[in-house]
């Protein structure tokens, strides 16, 4: 049961991977192993026999296994450094090693290019040879995956060009513009005192209950932004223009080529999902209106979106909360529950609340160990209660692909959310039936009405965003007052009226990290899918219980190995080509705005 005051949450456990943390010797050895093993595996690379036969067959399947095995260890070393530093702000040698390990990563993407450049200098019947091998019939379907995707890229030469080109290119804007996001500092006044604060401390004061903080939390972050404009439109269309042309010579006509691939998706289904979405949007008109009232507002502007509807002052202490989560988890999985116990038993969770940590929550694989590692901090709150529940899926998510090989179990960013947003959906909506509690009803209904209005109005606004951005700059380089033009174009179309007219945030293309994200572009739709899709999944579970909970699991372990519609096709049984799958899932994001107004009444 809920308490006014809780014990410390626990420490997570990283003396079994590698003892000593930073200092570890036996970190330095396997990083050291990482290093040699590249070394050895570019000079298998380049001993490779020119074709696929049945005497050569053995050897390049060799180095496939080789590949994958480097993967994981790579992984290890990345997710080992990320975890010193996520723990400890001031740990500058993990930054070291997570440099290292990018470099490690670098390398390893020119081995991937090389695969990629040697599968087309083979005929079908050979490739197939080598994906029938028994080391390597798991991973068939990626092999073909990586053959299609060498066949629109450029030669060799120029591919590892443009990987090297791209540390001081593109990247090198991605590093500018997060350096200049950290170092804008601007006046702010709170309890009668003036300090210079953040972009990230202002953007923590858009959910406070005081409407004037939040407005001026709100023109704050204008403010700086509006003095770093020029650079923010300099480097956005750096990045963009890198991407053009790196994506015209290797003959791509669109800008969505490469998201769609690396999500497995056709853009037939993504139109489709936004066409649902857009004919839907306004239906959360109810919701909007009745949090208008309940804040005592007439008018809905972008700093009155994350202001907090319901309450509970009831603090949860972790193992408690660690309890109730396995319990539900329970109702539908066993095998779920026996994981999160697993996982919470063995500290597999950094939660305490102390300085010096950064901020934020993630989870992240262990490489070739088949464990995970979840970082947050946990206060107490429902809010943590949630993201406990949220990360232990990501979890259980790796943990179903444990026996796949590493390029089977690498799933695309846009099914990547499933097992989570299922967790954390099932949390909810056990909240909600443990409690009669007029606030605390509110609140927890505010949080899922509130995910469907992010995920179908400010994550699509970012996406019509990008689509115009990409259009006009491969005419020539965009000012930023056409940025802001367009970003308001996208926002009005997109929030469909929502928000008041003078409540949009013209200058979000400045202030929005993922614009500026280097890996590819178009770092949105697959949030609002994954969270549809995540939904669509929830609901069949819903009314199959725990006889979908097999099902379940096959899902989530086919994940790495097919396309996002075929996955569907085959557990589910949906279309997400037509209109059906996602009317579905819409309808079922915005059931709860009735109750939400009735509760407000």
């Amino acid at each position: 049961m809920p308490v006014d005051k809780i014990p410390p949450a626990p420490r997570w456990d990283l003396e079994s991977i590698f003892p000593g943390g930073s200092d570890s010797k036996e970190y330095a050895a396997f990083r050291e192993k990482v290093k040699t093993e590249l070394a050895k595996a570019k000079k298998d690379l380049e001993n490779l026999p020119e074709t696929i036969t049945e005497a050569s067959v053995s050897q390049w399947a060799d180095f496939v296994v080789l590949l994958q095995s480097l993967f994981e260890d790579i992984e290890l070393v990345l997710a080992f450094a990320g975890c010193l530093s996520s723990q400890n702000v001031d740990d500058t040698a993990a930054g070291s090693f997570e440099a290292e390990g990018d470099l490690y990563y670098s390398a390893w993407k020119k081995l991937l290019a090389g695969l990629e450049a040697c599968s087309l200098k083979q005929d079908d019947t050979a490739w197939q040879l080598l994906s029938a091998d028994a080391r390597l019939k798991e991973v068939k379907f990626n092999l073909d995956e990586i053959r299609t995707i060498a066949k629109s890229k450029m030669s060799l030469d120029l591919e590892s060009l443009a990987l090297d080109l791209s540390v001081s290119g593109i990247a090198a804007w991605d590093r500018l513009y997060t350096k200049m996001a950290g170092e804008i500092m601007v006046d702010f006044t709170e309890n009668g005192e003036t300090k210079k604060v953040s972009m990230g401390q202002l953007a923590t004061k858009m959910s406070d209950a005081d409407r004037d903080v939040r407005r001026r939390a709100f023109e704050g972050m204008t403010e700086g932004w509006t003095g770093r404009a020029d650079l923010a439109a300099m480097t956005l269309n750096s990045l963009v223009g890198f991407r053009q042309s790196l994506h015209k010579n290797r003959k791509w006509d669109s800008a969505l080529h490469e998201p769609l691939v690396l999500n497995r998706l056709k853009r037939e289904t993504l139109d489709t999902m936004w066409k649902v979405i857009s004919r839907e949007t306004p239906k959360l008109k109810p919701y909007i209106d009745a949090k208008k009232k309940l804040l005592g507002i007439d008018k809905f502007c972008w700093y009155d979106q994350f202001a907090a509807c319901g309450s509970t002052d009831k603090l949860y202490p972790f193992d408690e909360a660690g309890n109730f989560i396995v319990e539900q988890a329970g109702g539908f999985s066993e095998h779920m529950a026996e994981f999160y116990r697993m996982a919470l038993d063995k500290r597999w969770i950094e939660a305490e609340d102390r300085p010096g940590k950064r901020g934020g929550g993630y989870c992240t694989g262990m490489g070739k160990l088949k464990q995970s590692r979840i970082f947050m901090t946990y206060a107490g709150n429902f809010e943590n209660l949630l993201t406990l529940a949220h990360e232990l899926g990501h979890a259980y998510h790796s943990y179903v692909l444990n026996d796949k090989p590493p390029f089977a179990a690498e799933y695309p960013m846009n099914l990547a959310e499933t097992a989570s947003i299922f967790s954390e959906t099932l949390i909810i909506d056990a909240a909600l039936e443990a409690t009669d509690d007029r606030q605390t009803k509110l609140m927890l209904l505010e949080q899922k009405l509130q995910a469907a209005y992010t995920m179908f109005c400010d994550i699509h606004s970012r996406y019509l965003f990008e689509l115009s951005f990409n259009d006009e700059r491969e005419k020539g380089v965009v000012g930023k007052d056409r940025l802001t033009e367009l970003m308001l174009v996208a926002q009005k179309k997109a929030f469909a009226g929502l928000l008041d007219d003078s409540g949009y945030h013209p200058l979000f293309w400045c202030s929005k990290l993922h614009f500026y994200i280097s890996d590819f572009g178009f770092y949105n739709f697959p949030y609002t899918f994954g969270y549809l899709f995540a939904g669509g999944v929830y609901d069949r579970a819903k009314k199959e219980g725990r006889a979908f909970a097999d099902k379940y699991r096959d899902l989530l372990a086919d994940t790495g190995s097919m396309t996002t519609e075929e996955l569907a096709l085959k557990h589910l049984g949906v279309d997400l080509t037509g209109e059906a799958f996602w009317a579905d899932a819409v309808g079922r994001s915005l059931a709860d705005v009735d109750e939400f107004v009735k509760l407000t009444q």
